[in-house]
């Protein structure tokens, strides 16, 4: 938990005058050059984001998605292109009017403000239906974001309150244009706070409110229909059989905002031998006989039909038997055979031909052939937990991948006396055991059955725990998953459920059979069906537009191989998509205005609208104010689009001046196409679909404007505004690109997020201690072996985080910009023994503010304002990086791991040896070490090198296996005394071959060892805590020393020096240093005897100001009492020169200086 707010509230203030700077200097404002050539054309970035819904406030779902813009934008920018970022916000569709609908009935029904009737407490929640979890269609309207937060209130006005308005505030979201002014000023203050390089000149808001957008959004669907894009037919959509007509949310009494839910109709025949129940109270009976009689099961997972082992039928549940269009029979409960009459599955809308009503346990027993399974026949069997509400009422089983299945058909099968109750003989059941279909991660292939024994479901009665096992592989095999049959081997589950579909579609076995979602009554009490209705609709099944689609996909970059198969798949079983609704905010279509064109539909090149929305709507969202150009909205007319957008129209008939026309295709021409779009990764079956189609639409002939890249994500829910005042803007900004790249889920972390906030602090506060101390920095030549290591560094770091942003690989870009970045400062200034060169300091300080300003810029924009830089960080150039000395670097690392063996084997030296008494002392702390390194291998590893390196050279990099190589090596005559530890030498060159490449097959290293050690020599000795440290060949030492050293891998042996103990006092008063014991070695200097006592007594920080003197008489010298002001009395001082001989049997010291002995006694 935090402490305090201190550093967050210095950062905000940063953040505050940062943008209030960006604002005055207009920072994000670009505009196309004045002529536009192919040069400059080249030079330019346009991204591009989704707008966002205006419903609510921005969330970090949002935020997270629009980050990669925001960081990619201020990446290019100091490559030194003309960025593009604009933002639109989203208002058309049902959403905003439907919850303004809700509000005015409210207040019609209960009073402004509301006083609404108690909930009844007694209603209970209902149950679920066995297939009640639902892969979501993203292609629908999202709900409400109040609606999302509101938890389980009903009633509109209780979910503006948990938004914090008040009652007065309320009343005027009945009005649906409120929405439209109320929101959209909040999004543009909340993406200001975050800092994002937008050009909010171009920002505008949609629905007919805007002039201009409205003129637009007709010019697009005008020109479609001209091409034959768009096409008037059946669509799906709720209705209401008493009212004849659609029912709108507006028009629904309950479930507001639920759409048709598809499904796939199994048809499941029924063949002899019939069972003599059916036989003589169905088959025997009037209109029966000679027909194809099915039993027909919805459900919503076609793909897993391949595992069928049985259906299951409710014996006290009424069915019907109805004639559908062609004269076949199918049985199903009353209320899904109302939903088909209505969607041609009979002869006359909306009437059901009844020829008998059946109840369920005459139908059980039956023999079913059914399609896709691998059985022949099988057979309806009782299950006592359907829901008459969802459904047929009739359900296929598939006991490998659904827990109710598995549990239902256990039960059946172990329970005798079930099967005698409901006639089942032993035939129908026993032999059917479940199939595997799909492999799940995790799982197996018969996830189901695993799930059901590791949760100990005893029988289908276990409702909590069947619960619980659905929720753990229901989506997991559905988005997981991997087909196992035949045809399908391989694919995803998700990439082959609409294949499998359409196949058993066209193979007559399925039909497509579509109910609401939940129950919709009308407001007439009517409960409403799913019919087709006459619609305008885009068609994006026509083969041609499909196969331009396709051709646009193949020039597209999306940064990963799962979203372009995700495309593949989409454009694969993508048909049509209604773009007419009678309901809600938008555009009318043109030539029929009694529809409005739906969110999903004039939402596909409105990134062409940005190009052109400064010059007429200058920075006024609803268009409502003066144009810059003095263009008014009627002039608009589509010829004039059609100038600006399409390069070979010719100039219009308009009053409109030339040259504002030119200057309008001018900033077309220049910044289209958009480079990147980055959106969430569930929009790729709908929205990002249909912007392909569109662009190929609309530019046929001209590639050049069709999408270049696209960039998914995903996120979660906190507000951004919140998410701010919490984090502040960076810090936020950094947990977000940590939050994952590419395909993944995003994971923003909230600690992440708090540790950035300290993180940006204490690097805020370094530069300023570095400013402020610069003159103490070391200067001179930057020659040192860690000045060289920390430029080398730095460089490959800058190449590295320009490759990651280049990829669009923001979390990868932070590991390597600032984290990895900040680590080598960090190293330098530990191994730097001599001081920093003030030159790296502040170049370091430079390249890490430009590295890190696309994701954090106003904490680099305040650092670049410290540095004294002139000008704007936005308007800098990205740094640029020297060559890189590859095995400088790698002569470094090799040094801190050294370093850190060093550690563990001194660690391992002071652990006392093992005693079975227990009673053994740890061993003196060692003063010196002797590292040894070798130049080259011992003889039996240089020969298992040469194998191996001979093997990858002819194989193409390639290894062969352990069995091979043993083999080999075993036949070398100088090999057989060392087989042993011949093989796990191989297994560890194999893992570093993989970590490090091939240079781990040298047989010699590519630096030389003893003089990286030697050069960093002080820093061994001094993070060892040692006296000294002597750096040997393996050649001096003896045989087990040559044994076990090889290059790069050196030895090590630590010992303790013997000493004589002496007294070291500190004559002067008040300073809080008194005496110690210290040993004094031989051949010790006057500065390894202070180096010594430094260590043992933590107050000494300045070395150069410690006095080391001897007694003139070392025997009653140290016992007169100094006299204050005279300490040195009696005392001299012990040059550097001098050098300390001992007499480890006498216990005596003596001093060697300038040709004279001098014994020193046993206090200095």
């Amino acid at each position: 938990e935090r402490k305090g707010t201190a550093k967050l509230d210095y950062l905000r203030k940063i953040e505050l005058e940062i943008q209030e700077k960006w604002e005055k200097e207009r920072a994000f404002e670009n505009d196309a050059p004045s002529t536009v050539g192919e040069t400059s054309n080249k030079n330019k970035y346009f991204v591009s984001f989704p707008y966002p819904y205006m419903n609510g406030r921005l969330h970090l779902g949002h935020t997270f998605s629009l980050s990669k813009c925001e960081f990619a934008v201020g990446f290019q920018s100091l490559k030194g292109k003309k960025c593009l970022f604009p933002f639109g916000l989203h208002c058309t569709g049902m959403p905003i009017k439907a919850c303004a609908d809700k509000l005015k009935r409210e207040m019609e029904l209960y009073g402004n403000p509301p006083l609404f009737p108690d909930e009844d407490e007694e209603e209970k929640e209902k149950p679920k239906a066995a297939d009640e979890i639902i892969i979501k269609d993203k292609a629908k309207g999202k709900k409400s974001k109040a609606v999302a937060k509101s938890g389980s209130s009903t009633f509109q006005w209780d979910i503006m309150r948990s938004l914090g308005l008040n009652d007065n505030e309320i009343a005027k979201f009945a009005h649906a244009d409120h929405w439209l002014e109320y929101f959209p000023p909040l999004a543009i203050k909340d993406l200001k706070q975050m800092g994002v390089k937008v050009d909010w000149r171009r920002s505008f808001i949609t629905t007919d409110v805007n002039p201009f957008y409205d003129s637009f959004v007709r010019w697009q669907f005008l020109t479609l229909k001209d091409r034959k894009k768009i096409k008037f037919g059946k669509r799906y959509t709720i209705y209401s059989p008493k009212d004849g007509q659609p029912c709108m949310d507006h028009d629904r009494q309950t479930g507001e905002g639920v759409g048709p839910q598809e499904y796939t109709l199994i048809k499941m025949k029924v063949v002899e031998p019939y069972t003599a129940k059916f036989k003589s109270k169905v088959f025997y009976s009037s209109g029966m006989k000679g027909k194809n009689i099915f039993l027909v099961a919805a459900t919503l997972r076609p793909e897993t039909m391949f595992g069928q082992t049985n259906c299951w039928v409710r014996p006290d549940m009424k069915y019907i038997a109805f004639e559908t269009a062609n004269g076949d029979v199918f049985i199903s409960t009353r209320r899904s055979a109302r939903n088909m009459s209505f969607q041609g599955f009979t002869k006359e809308n909306g009437v059901v031909p009844v020829i008998m009503e059946i109840l369920g346990q005459d139908i059980l027993g039956c023999a079913l052939s059914a399609p896709l399974t691998c059985y022949k026949i099988i057979y309806a069997l009782p299950m006592l937990t359907i829901k008459e509400d969802k459904g047929t009422g009739v359900v296929t089983s598939v006991p490998s991948d659904a827990p109710d299945d598995i549990a239902a058909l256990r039960d059946i099968k172990k329970k005798q006396a079930l099967r005698e109750k409901y006639g089942i003989e032993d035939k129908m059941v026993l032999p059917f055991e479940p199939v595997p279909i799909i492999e799940i991660p995790g799982f197996g292939n018969l996830s189901a059955p695993l799930i059901c024994d590791e949760l100990k479901i005893q029988s289908q009665n276990d409702k909590d725990k069947l619960a619980e096992a659905k929720e753990k592989v229901y989506l997991k095999g559905f988005y997981e998953g991997i087909m196992l049959v035949e045809g399908y081997k391989g694919q995803k589950v998700q990439d082959a459920k609409k294949p499998i579909q359409r196949m058993m579609v066209e193979k007559g076995e399925a039909l497509i059979y579509m109910e609401p979602e939940k129950q919709v009554m009308s407001r007439s009490a009517d409960e409403c069906v799913v019919a087709l209705c006459d619609q305008w609709y885009l068609d994006y099944g026509d083969a041609e537009w499909k196969q331009q689609a396709s051709a646009a996909l193949k020039s597209l970059e999306t940064f990963c191989e799962e979203t372009r198969r995700n495309f593949e798949a989409t454009l694969a079983w993508l048909q049509e998509h209604a773009c007419s609704r009678t309901y809600g905010l938008g555009t009318r279509l043109p030539w029929d205005e009694q529809w409005l064109i739906e969110s999903l539909s004039d939402s596909t090149i409105y990134m062409a609208y940005y190009t052109v929305a400064h010059l007429l709507q200058g920075g006024v969202l609803n268009g409502q104010g003066d144009s810059p150009l003095g263009i008014k909205p009627e002039q608009m007319t589509r010829e004039v689009w059609d100038f600006i957008f399409f390069k070979s129209s010719p100039f219009p008939k308009t009053n409109i001046p030339k040259e504002h026309l030119q200057r309008l295709r001018r900033e077309f021409e220049y910044w289209y196409p958009v480079d990147v779009r980055v959106s969430g990764k569930d929009l790729v079956p709908n929205h990002l679909t249909y912007y392909l189609y569109n662009h190929v639409a609309m530019w046929p002939k001209d590639s050049g404007k069709w999408p270049q890249a696209m960039s998914k994500s995903t996120g979660n829910f906190l507000t951004l505004s919140q998410a701010i005042s919490k984090f502040s803007a960076d810090g936020m900004r950094l947990a977000l690109a940590d939050a994952g790249d590419t395909m993944e889920d995003a994971n923003f972390v909230e600690t992440m997020a708090d540790a950035g906030i300290l993180r940006l602090y204490t690097w805020v506060e370094w530069v300023k201690e570095m400013i402020a101390n610069q003159n103490n920095l070391r200067t001179g030549p930057v020659d040192t072996f860690n000045d060289r290591v920390f430029a080398s560094e730095m460089n490959a770091g800058i190449l590295k985080t320009e490759q990651h942003y280049e990829r669009m690989m923001y979390k990868e870009a932070l590991k390597s910009g600032f984290f990895e970045f900040q680590a080598a400062k960090d190293k330098y200034r530990e191994l730097a023994i001599e001081g920093m060169h003030r030159d790296l300091v502040f170049q370091f300080i430079e390249r890490q503010t430009l590295l890190l300003a696309p994701i954090c810029p106003h904490l680099c924009e305040h650092t670049w304002s410290l540095l004294g830089k002139t000008g704007s960080l936005m308007k800098a150039s990205w740094p640029m990086a020297s060559p890189v000395d590859e095995v400088l670097i790698r002569s470094s690392q090799y040094l801190m791991e050294t370093a850190h063996d060093l550690r563990l084997r001194l660690k391992a030296y002071m652990l006392p040896p093992k005693n079975k008494k227990g009673d053994s002392k740890a061993p003196a702390k060692p003063s010196h070490c002797t590292i040894y390194v070798a130049k080259s291998y011992p003889p039996w590893q240089h020969s298992a090198l040469s194998l191996l390196g001979k093997h990858y050279k002819s194989n193409n990099g390639i290894l062969p296996d352990n069995k091979v190589i043993a083999n080999e090596l075993g036949a070398l005559p100088e090999l057989k005394k060392y087989m042993k530890r011949v093989m796990p030498f191989v297994a560890m060159i194999k893992e570093n071959l993989e970590k490090n490449g091939p240079r781990v097959l040298d047989l010699e290293l590519e630096f030389d060892e003893r003089a990286v050690l030697m050069e960093n020599l002080v820093y061994l000795t001094n993070s060892l805590e040692l006296e000294q440290i002597d750096v040997l060949f393996a050649s001096e030492a003896d045989d087990k020393v040559k044994e076990d050293c090889c290059p790069g891998k050196p030895f090590s042996v630590f010992r303790s020096e013997p000493g004589v103990a002496v007294s070291l006092l500190n004559p002067q008063p008040f300073n809080g240093l008194f005496s110690t014991k210290l040993d004094i070695r031989q051949g010790d200097s006057k500065d390894a005897i202070v180096r010594r006592l430094a260590k043992v007594n933590r107050l000494i920080k300045d070395l150069s100001r410690v006095k080391l003197m001897r007694y003139e008489d070392p025997v009653l010298g140290p016992r007169r009492v100094p006299i204050l002001g005279q300490e040195e009395q009696g005392k001299l001082p012990i040059s550097s020169k001098s050098v300390f001989n001992i007499n480890l049997d006498e216990k005596k010291v003596t001093l060697a200086d300038n040709g004279l002995t001098v014994d020193i006694g046993d206090t200095l």
